[in-house]
């Protein structure tokens, strides 16, 4: 065998066993997306909104808080926020509220495709990106469920459609 095709080989070795351990992965996932969370504490998260409003995690305390991180150049976090619109409107009356926190852009350009999805829901700027690094996230969307007790009881890694039974039941349970 030449060393390309040793290389070659050891390329689609490599690939096959990625591919293999995100199929593990999804398979265990299949049940529920929602990983619980093991932190002993709960960042702090405190940023402006688009009015340039400060908002605080600890203002609603009281209510199920999910928090998105998400950008307008990530295609998947881009496809879960209807579906994320939906879950708020399901849940009109009862104590649940959407954070999403961009991750580093203008403020003109979070505004625009802000209005141009009409999101319905709170998008919180971190222009320094201080936020993504205390919750400890690696890719985009990550989110991550907020009981009334204002603990973090779950995340969620990659896209989700936030209608879905499973999610509406998870976030359902917290507000028991």
């Amino acid at each position: 065998m030449t060393v390309y095709a040793l290389g070659l080989a050891a390329a689609l070795s490599g690939a096959l066993g990625v591919a293999g351990l995100l199929a593990a992965h999804g398979a265990r996932a299949e049940g529920s997306r929602f990983l619980p969370w093991t932190e002993a504490e709960t960042p702090a998260l405190a940023l402006h909104d688009l009015s340039g409003r400060p908002r605080a995690l600890a203002d609603h305390l009281g209510s199920v808080v999910l928090i998105n991180f998400w950008a307008t150049w990530c295609d998947p976090c881009r496809d879960e926020m209807p579906s994320m619109r939906r879950l708020q409107e399901r849940l009109t009356g009862e104590p649940f509220t959407i954070l999403a926190v961009n991750h580093g852009e203008a403020q003109a350009r979070v505004r625009e495709f802000v209005e141009r999805m009409h999101v319905g829901f709170g998008i919180l700027l971190d222009p320094d990106q201080e936020a993504p690094r205390a919750w400890r996230v690696r890719i985009l969307p990550a989110s991550f469920l907020v009981g009334r007790d204002g603990r973090v009881r779950y995340r969620v890694i990659g896209e989700m459609d936030w209608a879905s039974d499973d999610a509406v039941r998870t976030v359902q349970s917290l507000l028991r």
